[in-house]
This record gives structure tokens, sequence and C-alpha cells, in this order.
């Protein structure tokens, strides 16, 4: 699975150089077998983001303040090059701190589903917020036995990420915020310290893989699109 996803990532056309950062040692070993480079990092950090600033550090390229570096979850192996070079796209936007990816629900049960992230933004593709609860709120269409997705627009994060060095940096430093705290989602940290979020809306969908059930899934969307 993370060959999988690593080969993916190197062929985007934006991309120069691909990093796995882990803990395990088994992983650090499965990327060297294969060819492809691991950075081992402490096994203490809470979030992903925290792990990438570490690593960013240990690889010791002269990286500028501006220079993008993009978070790639190593569990979705559906991941696609286009998303990783739309995300670093949108960080040509000078007002961007963070990039990342949205999709449209289509499936009515993912939208009281806490584990499916929503996200609203503005016609500008700023986020304004990120829950686990469904957001918007459609207030007349709610509760009706006849309701469907099709009715509205309503938005799942797609958790890949691109970060400006500087922003990384800063933003590894600060402790967990309070809406973060209540929600369980880092990007709130960044939202409530002032840093703007852009979005970008795609149409390709991915599973992270936590259980058995969900490797069943992906292979069968992977034989599909093969």
């Amino acid at each position: 699975m993370i060959q999988h996803v690593y080969e993916s990532v190197k062929k985007a056309k934006f991309v120069q150089d691909v990093f796995v950062a882990t803990d395990n040692d088994l992983i650090y070993d499965a990327v060297a077998s294969f060819g492809g480079i691991a950075v081992k990092t402490d096994e203490k950090h809470e979030s992903g983001t925290d792990r990438i600033a570490e690593a960013v550090n240990k690889i010791g390229f002269d990286l500028k303040d501006e220079d993008v570096i993009v978070n790639v979850q190593g569990d979705e192996p559906l991941i696609k090059p286009q998303m990783v070079d739309d995300v670093v796209e949108l960080m040509k936007d000078d007002k961007a701190a963070i990039g990342t990816l949205a999709k449209k629900i289509t499936e009515c049960k993912e939208i009281n589903d806490p584990n499916v992230v929503k996200v609203v933004f503005g016609e500008d593709g700023f986020a304004f917020y990120f829950s686990r609860a469904p957001i918007p709120y459609h207030r007349d269409l709610f509760g009706k036995e006849d309701f469907n997705c099709d009715s509205f627009s309503m938005f799942k994060h797609i958790g890949i990420y691109a970060y400006k060095k500087k922003v990384l940096a800063e933003f590894s430093k600060m402790t967990a915020s309070r809406l973060e705290c209540i929600e369980r989602l880092e990007q709130l940290r960044a939202l409530e310290r002032g840093y703007r979020i852009k979005i970008k809306e795609t149409a390709y969908e991915t599973i992270g893989v936590d259980t058995p059930m969900d490797i069943e899934r992906v292979e069968k969307c992977l034989s599909i699109s093969l």
C-alpha cells in the first residue's frame, strides 16, 4: 500500500522529491526494499503535521519559506497524481497558507457520519469551518423523510494538505486550539490562529485503510479503475 501511494505521488507533475516519514521500522524497511526514501521520525508525534515538520528538518534541504510541502497519507492508496498537483497549484495564491481538497457528498449516509469531515468555504475558495457534524445545516430539508443528496450541496474534506514551509514550521510549534480539541480536527488550529486554508473541489474519491473491510473496498475500486 505504501509503495502504491509513493509511486502515485511520484507521478505528479509538480513534485520534486518524495519521502516517507515514519516511526515504524517495518515501514522504513519496506520503503527501502522498493527503492524509496524514508525518514525516521519520533514515535511521540500526535499528528501527521508534526511528523512531516520533523521530517522536513531532517531531510536538510535548503528550502525557502515559500516552498511548498505536501502531506499525503500513506494509508490512502486511491490518491491520484492530479490531486497532488491541485493542492500545489492552490499555493500560487499568496493569501493561502494551506491548500487542501473537498468533494461533493453523494451518499446520504456520509452526512451524519462523524468520521466524514465536512467543510464549508466561500466563493473565493477559502474555508470557513471544518466539522464532523453536517455543515451547512439545511434547515428546510434535513429531517424530511424524502430528502436526498441531489437537492443540496455539502462537501467532505479530502485529507491531503499543501503547506508553505514557513507555515508548516510555525503550525507544528503551536499548542492545540479550543475548537481543535472539541472536534479533534487539527486544521481548526490553523483557522483559529488566523491562517487561511484554500479549498479546491475534486471529483476523486479516497478511502483510508483502517480495517480489513477497507482493504476490500479499495481493492474493488482499484480493479475498476484498472
